[in-house]
């Protein structure tokens, strides 16, 4: 069987990180119930036993479907590849056959000695997706209608959107008659609309990528050696080629995304049919404010024994359903965070180290949940962008691009001083993933592969300091545009790169840390360049580093711009979205129902939640008191030392 047949037994109300994107089944075609039963049969032991015992397979005592067995029973129903069918046992005779008038099959011959079978009659109906319009329901059907919301199923099921859209119009026709209670109304309105809000979409439409000239930062407000670090970190002298854009959502009527069936699954969601790693309670306690923006990974770093990378990355593809939908084997997933894990902990960095890959990745699940991109993303997308924060700086050395070009190195000569780390962070994980323990992947479809890698790669690249005011202004001038299509990999791409940098828009116990294990990671890196006999790369030098007004300019030309830049972007992608969502949810209750119609009043412009701008101005605001405290003690010093001089005038 394949492996949409397999999927589609899932109950439709425990469905866990499933988003149906089959193709359109061919309905025109009927399968004979030979064809039928091999293809419900996947037990070769079972099928022998009913065959050895023909008696038993006439009654529908067994029925294999999957694997599993069924107990005696009148009918069953089974979905593949989109169709459902109903198998309905007959007695000898004829009686009890369905109402329904459908072509039927004939049951098998019955062989020599056997007693009289009865039928097994095959009942085939198309399933919504196949259908290009759907039939209203009519009085009879909305009469015998139940409006209890106990039992209603998942919203995030294809059943629920024909429950939502049958209620839908029957409280339309109830209002009008002034026969619906207000307690009713409301809970069959708030699950309609809980339904609506699940409808994810995903038309595109291209956009062609164009190459933008360098940006280059020139502040006057910073000392020279800040101003050099900023322009010899983050600026670069060659050119990108031009790289494919990806696409951006085409919004459809809400009537027809349900008749498409394409569902989003809530991120929230447990996998219970798999063992799944156990986590220490100490880690489970720390994992309860996962979604905070300034998440302490610090203590998750001492309450994991030094495992963070293993216990988050393990806990976020779990929460996205990534583990379910990919078919992940916990066991290889688990070998494989422990990898990565080591492999940061490779040269004893003082920075990027497993617990900067631990946070990196937290930072972005809070982009990803707290702000909704997840929703403007696919199951496939979130899984990439959710690895690639887990690898960005795998096998880092702990020292910078610049100094592997200069020193020479062996990384530098195997990338020809192009994005030197960022290739082999890239390329370290993917060797890993080769290997049969740690293949996370091996579960994927050709096409699937390589659009994952795909995106996995641009999204390190992205990481690369020197691309980052190219990668501003050409977001900046794409938002600019009366209507912007923002492509998805550049999106999770600055989405990744925000990510990285953003430390000082964290709470200023962590950001302050954080800084503190840099200083030291560039003091060490400017060990090894006096060393070799190389000039000082900026702020390496640990006798002459001007702390304080390092991080200000970090923050004033770097952090802050990126930030304001992602949420614009952010606010542009999601706005739409959530403006349709919104006025899809309102119009449930108007009638009549106008899919045509857009709405011309002016909706108010939609925004996220931006905690790292008081984060940003509260830590700027301590750098500055810093900076004024050590300008003071430099000048006295300063004066201390000319005063031991001898005087050169009277």
């Amino acid at each position: 069987m394949d492996k949409k047949a397999v999927e589609s037994n899932v109950p439709l109300g425990q469905g866990r990180g499933q988003v149906h994107r089959e193709r359109t089944p061919d309905l025109s075609s009927d399968l004979s119930f030979e064809e039928l039963r091999n293809r419900f049969d996947t037990s070769a032991t079972v099928r022998r036993e009913i065959m050895s015992k023909p008696s038993t397979h006439g009654s529908a005592t067994r029925q294999i479907v999957s694997g599993k067995i069924f107990k005696k029973c009148k009918s069953a129903t089974f979905q593949i590849d989109g169709a459902t069918y109903t198998i309905v046992a007959s007695p000898p005779g004829g009686a009890g056959a369905p109402r329904e008038e459908v072509p039927r099959p004939p049951p098998p011959a019955p062989r020599n000695g056997s007693p009289k079978q009865g039928a097994l009659t095959i009942v085939r109906r198309s399933s919504s997706r196949g259908k290009t319009e759907s039939s209203p329901p009519t009085d009879e059907q909305l009469d015998q209608l139940d409006l209890d919301t106990e039992h209603l199923p998942a919203v995030d099921t294809p059943d629920a959107c024909d429950k939502a859209a049958l209620r839908l119009r029957y409280l339309l026709r109830q209002l009008n008659r002034g026969e619906i209670p207000a307690e009713t109304l409301q809970k069959n309105l708030q699950y309609a609309a809980k339904v609506l809000e699940a409808v994810y979409i995903d038309e595109t439409k291209r956009l062609a990528d164009e190459d933008d000239e360098l940006s280059e930062v020139q502040p006057d407000a910073v000392p020279p050696e800040v101003r050099e670090w900023l322009a010899s970190t983050f600026t670069r002298q060659l050119a990108t080629a031009k790289r494919k854009s990806d696409e951006k959502p085409k919004f459809r009527s809400v009537a027809h995304a349900i008749r498409a069936g394409i569902f989003v699954d809530r991120i929230y969601r447990r996998v219970t049919n798999t063992a799944l790693m156990q986590f220490p309670q100490d880690v489970v306690r720390v994992l309860k404010t996962l979604d905070e923006w300034s998440f302490d990974v610090f203590a998750l770093h001492d309450a994991s024994a030094g495992q963070p990378v293993k216990y988050l990355g393990y806990e976020l593809l779990n929460r996205y359903g990534m583990i379910h939908k990919f078919k992940v084997p916990p066991t290889i997933l688990e070998n494989f965070l422990s990898r990565i894990e080591e492999g940061y902990c490779k040269f004893h960095n003082p920075y990027h180290n497993n617990l900067h890959a631990a946070d990196v990745a937290q930072t972005v699940h809070y982009m990803l949940c707290q702000t909704g991109l997840m929703n403007w993303l696919s199951d496939l997308e979130i899984f990439a962008t959710l690895v690639a924060a887990v690898i960005h700086d795998f096998e880092h050395t702990g020292t910078t691009n610049n100094f592997h070009v200069m020193s020479g190195s062996d990384t530098a000569l195997l990338y020809n001083d192009r994005a030197v780390l960022e290739n082999h962070h890239i390329s370290a994980a993917f060797r890993l993933i080769r290997d049969e323990e740690c293949n996370i992947l091996q579960n994927l479809s050709r096409d699937e592969f390589r659009e994952f890698r795909t995106l996995v790669i641009d999204m390190v690249l992205a990481t690369d300091m020197s691309f980052h005011f190219q990668q501003l202004k050409n977001m900046r001038s794409l938002l600019t545009l009366a209507e912007p299509t923002v492509d998805k990999s550049k999106a999770v791409s600055l989405v990744l790169h925000c990510c990285d940098i953003s430390h000082p828009a964290k709470r200023w116990d962590l950001h302050h840390r954080w800084t503190m294990s840099l200083l030291d990671e560039f003091f060490l890196q400017g060990d090894k360049e006096r060393e070799l006999g190389l000039p000082f790369s900026p702020l390496c030098d640990r006798n002459n580093t001007l702390v304080a007004e390092s991080q200000i300019g970090f923050i004033d030309f770097i952090v802050e711009p990126s930030m304001g830049v992602c949420a614009d972007m952010l606010e542009c992608i999601l706005g739409p979205l959530h403006s349709s969502t919104k006025n899809s949810s309102s119009s449930a209750g108007q009638e009549p129902i106008n899919e045509e119609s857009t709405g011309a009043e002016p909706i108010s412009k939609f925004k996220i939640k931006k905690p790292w701008v008081a984060c940003l101005t509260d830590n700027k605001k301590i750098w500055k008191e810093q900076a004024a405290k050590d300008a003071e003690a430099r000048a006295k010093l300063e004066e201390e030392t000319n005063g031991t001089s001898p005087p050169t005038e009277e």
